[in-house]
């Protein structure tokens, strides 16, 4: 079966930006304040620390690992005796906020050791490099390259879903060389007119058997999943001002049909929620 990129349909329709803010040596207690519509990714290059990720839960880190923050989610470190800890810091803005797919599947807190992440010292390289130098555009280059290391991140997540303790919701889906064909379908093209038999097909599996692993690894079934991404796509064209009526055709939906299924999921028109969208403050950047 030919391989297909995972997450390339997800992130053309919901993309993240990083900002870097933070490199350097930590060695007082620094407390990270949730920001709304936000999320941090840290890169703990030296050193060990405590990480108090709130509601008495902590942790010790004493190897070099990526700690993501997928949302706005208090959380403190506290450098160990010695000479502090090596740190590169950036906030995380998703497309959509908290109601991004992929800010949605995940836990609070993702810690990985570095060293687990395939192909991520030449990035971190690269990183150390461009933040260090003055050359024109390199805090752009380090914004991206942050961004880079998320998506490595991501692919190591995918790649080993049970090592993390997330193995069932989309990431469970996308880990799966079959369903993430079907979901991949799904995100590419939202307003298709998806049934069990095509998106069967999609995944090269029968109606049953993709049925009861779609429900088993994703926890909804096709037709909720289907419906609920479409109306995740509504709210981001929504979000961009489109006219209800060009969005429910975009979804595959008549006018009617869209705002009944919008109402019965979100519990609004999609007039009324776009109105409240419009008029609710951005989150504000980086630092």
């Amino acid at each position: 079966m030919e391989s297909i990129d995972r997450l390339d349909a997800l992130l053309r329709r919901f993309g993240v930006q990083a900002q870097q803010f933070f490199d350097g040596t930590l060695c007082d207690q620094r407390r990270f304040e949730p920001r709304p519509g936000r999320g941090f990714l840290h890169i703990l290059r030296a050193g060990s620390m405590a990480v108090d990720d709130g509601a008495g839960t902590g942790r010790w880190l004493s190897e070099p690992t990526l700690l993501f923050y997928p949302r706005a989610h208090d959380h403190t470190f506290v450098p160990g005796p010695g000479r502090g800890v090596d740190l590169a810091c950036a906030t995380l803005a998703f497309d959509g906020g908290a109601s991004h797919p992929l800010v949605a599947a995940l836990p609070d807190v993702v810690s990985v050791p570095i060293s687990e992440v395939a192909g991520l010292d030449a990035t971190l390289d690269l990183l150390a490099s461009e933040i260090d130098g003055v050359a024109c555009g390199h805090r752009h280059i380090v914004d991206r390259l942050f961004e880079i290391v998320l998506l490595k991140l991501l692919r190591h997540l995918l790649d080993r879903p049970g090592e993390h303790g997330i193995n069932r919701g989309m990431i469970g889906g996308l880990a799966d060389p079959q369903i993430a064909r079907a979901l991949g379908a799904v995100h590419a093209e939202p307003g298709e007119p998806w049934t069990l038999e095509t998106l069967a097909r999609e995944a090269a599996m029968s109606r049953s058997a993709f049925a009861a692993r779609f429900r088993d690894l994703v926890g909804a079934t096709p037709h909720d999943y289907l419906t609920e991404w479409r109306m995740t796509v509504g709210k981001q064209l929504l979000r961009r001002q489109l006219p209800v009526s060009e969005v429910a055709a975009t979804l595959g939906y008549t006018g009617s049909s869209f705002a009944r299924v919008f109402a019965q999921r979100v519990g609004e028109s999609p007039r009324a929620w776009a109105a409240g969208a419009s008029s609710a403050p951005r989150a504000s950047g980086g630092r």
